[in-house]
């Protein structure tokens, strides 16, 4: 399935039924008095959280959603038929913003949660409605009032424990495919990742979800290389998985390169906790290991762990540390 974590929608809801206007005739009833029945209400539409869903690829397709128009009123006093709702289904994670894309409607966090994002409009009365002492024999009736339209924009930002982040080739796919299920391409090219790849990852008989991003590249904050809307979706990881590649000259520039974008996107990146790895150590020899280690050490001023997604040296004991981190984030978040 294609991921696709943007896209623009246009809704309306339904219009109300109009009122009508009728009058009882029947043999030996001369006078049978006005019997129009009212419209019926227009249909609302709906957004719902389900779960099953990681990305909103269903909406390249259908861009336009329409509730039903509640039907006209009859003759008999009888009222016309509500029209039935539209529930659009998005993915959790997903936020809906106004058309300037930046006004937040709704974020949709939970699954079964519902909100109401256009109202149909109300049937009109019938013209036994406005039957009085004065006026006996109305001859009309209210129009239904017109549903509500808009355009808005769905923004998908990924619900995962933890984040691979690095520059781009820095081992992030290969890390993922060792420690999960998951199948993301994998090439000796840099932007082999085009899109975000979400992992399930089992360790000790527990397991949390982890997202590959895409190669972040310097200026990412700013929109270049589509940064931004990688950024956003380690918005809600709980801890951050840092990979430099090992067999780079500049470790240190890598390192402080990917540490700027974060701390420029702001939202918080810059506080998770991140958890630095040297990657690819299979390729290097351990004089290479301990230089480049110390230097992010020192770069970074906190512990550097060494491993290799291809031989998965080093590669549990890391799985452990982010565990215990997306516990620690869990608890934190219901507390």
């Amino acid at each position: 399935m294609k991921f696709l974590d943007e896209a623009k929608i246009y809704i309306r809801s339904g219009d109300g039924g109009n009122g009508c206007v009728s009058f009882r005739r029947e043999k030996f009833i001369p006078f049978g008095g006005p019997d129009g029945g009212d419209g019926g209400k227009g249909g609302n539409v709906w957004v719902e959280c389900v779960g099953g869903l990681n990305t909103l690829i269903d909406f390249r397709y259908q861009q336009h959603f329409k509730a039903q128009k509640g039907e006209h009123g009859k003759g008999d006093l009888r009222s016309g038929q509500k029209g039935e709702d539209l529930v659009i289904k998005v993915p959790p994670g997903t936020q809906i913003f106004e058309d300037d894309k930046e006004t937040l409607i709704a974020d949709m966090l939970e699954e079964g949660q519902r909100v109401l994002l256009a109202k149909g409009g109300n049937g009109g009365f019938g013209n036994a409605h406005f039957k009085g002492p004065v006026n006996q024999a109305p001859k009309y009736a209210n129009p239904g009032q017109e549903g509500q339209e808009r355009w808005m924009w769905l923004r998908l930002k990924l619900l995962s424990d933890a984040g691979l982040v690095g520059l781009p080739n820095a081992g992030k796919s290969t890390f993922l495919s060792a420690v999960s299920r998951a199948k993301p391409k994998i090439a000796d090219y840099p932007f082999t990742t085009l899109k975000p790849q979400l992992g399930v990852v089992y360790i000790d008989d527990k397991e949390f979800v982890i997202a590959d991003l895409p190669g972040l590249i310097e200026g990412a904050h700013e929109g270049v290389g589509l940064g931004t809307r990688f950024l956003g979706h380690i918005e809600r990881c709980g801890v951050i998985l840092h990979l430099i590649d090992g067999t780079q000259e500049d470790v240190v520039e890598a390192y402080h390169t990917i540490r700027e974008e974060l701390e420029a996107y702001g939202h918080g990146l810059e506080e998770k906790e991140e958890i630095l790895c040297l990657n690819k150590c299979d390729a290097l020899t351990e004089d290479e290991i301990k230089k480049k280690r110390k230097s992010l050490e020192k770069a970074s001023g906190g512990k550097v762990r060494t491993i290799s997604g291809v031989s998965r040296q080093g590669v549990d004991e890391v799985l452990r540390e982010v565990l215990k981190a997306v516990l620690a984030f869990r608890a934190g978040e219901a507390s």
